[in-house]
């Protein structure tokens, strides 16, 4: 049976490429977090020198412990980049979420309330569009901070997709479940306990290219006995527009990870094992 037992310290393992003006944003919503018993853990897949002057700029005044891992500019390596985050800390709770997703006050908070031992915590987003993001990025607007008001006008304006998480936060909707649904399963927002994470080898870092690891994961979790819980309408996130990644890995790493369905694999092929045994 799952535990309630509520985690001792969270990591958010904040992924990155290239786009520090997002990535700010993403930065200042964790400065406003009520819960402070977290670090953050940039995990940065490549980016140019001005991502890590953002992220040194960020730590001189963050109001949490904030570090930068980074990898040189191989391809897509999310797989790689997040363990070598997860290597960066001790946290026995981690929280994956993108640099272009901004979290709520109350983000770090609800994971920590909503965490279970033997659960998969898959959160989910609110998509803001081209033209708001582009108004918030350049205007450095903290969107973390706005009320109902400013997010009902912006919904009936279509410049975002939902708005009944931010009318309702919390509200009391079904989250456990039984079954191992790959639905919504998104590494821009996934919470798991360390222990679980470590079990099954972290990700999977012989998928190359975008896609489909973070449900990977989610299937090796699934065969290791975790099960899911939802959710949604507590721990949104504002999730910045962005062009969409190259997809030409998308098929075979899709046809790769529903093989897996139908087999009681475990552990990943290269996770964290192989960085540690590489002294990453």
């Amino acid at each position: 049976m799952a535990s309630a037992e509520p985690p001792r310290r969270i990591a958010l393992i904040v992924t990155t490429y290239n786009r520090p003006d997002a990535l700010i944003r993403v930065l200042a919503g964790c400065g406003a977090q009520t819960d402070r018993a977290f670090d953050v853990i940039v995990a940065d897949d490549g980016s140019r020198d001005d991502t890590r002057v953002a992220v040194e700029t960020a730590a001189k005044t963050a109001p949490y412990p904030l570090r930068h891992v980074w990898q040189p500019d191989d391809g897509f390596r999310a797989g790689e980049i997040r363990n070598r985050g997860v290597l960066a800390t001790d946290a026995d709770y981690l929280v994956f979420l993108d640099g272009d997703c901004v979290p709520r006050p109350d983000f770090v908070a609800r994971h920590r309330a909503l965490a279970e031992r033997g659960r998969l915590l898959s959160g989910s987003r609110i998509l803001l569009n081209e033209a708001m993001t582009r108004e918030v990025v350049t205007q450095q607007i903290d969107i973390h901070l706005k009320d109902r008001a400013y997010w009902f006008a912006a919904w009936r304006a279509g410049r975002i997709n939902k708005f009944l998480p931010l009318l309702v936060p919390g509200l009391p909707v079904p989250r456990t479940f039984k079954d191992t649904s790959l639905r919504g399963i998104k590494s821009c927002n996934l919470g798991v306990w360390r222990s679980d994470f470590e079990r099954v080898n972290g990700f999977d870092q012989s998928f190359v290219g975008w896609g489909h690891e973070d449900a990977d994961l989610a299937v090796r979790l699934y065969n290791a006995g975790v099960r899911r819980k939802r959710g949604f309408c507590a721990t949104e996130v504002f999730h910045l527009w962005h062009r969409e990644q190259s997809r030409e890995q998308e098929s075979p790493n899709y046809q790769r990870m529903m093989a897996r369905r139908d087999t009681d694999i475990i552990r990943a092929d290269v996770g964290l094992a192989e960085l540690r045994e590489r002294g990453a």
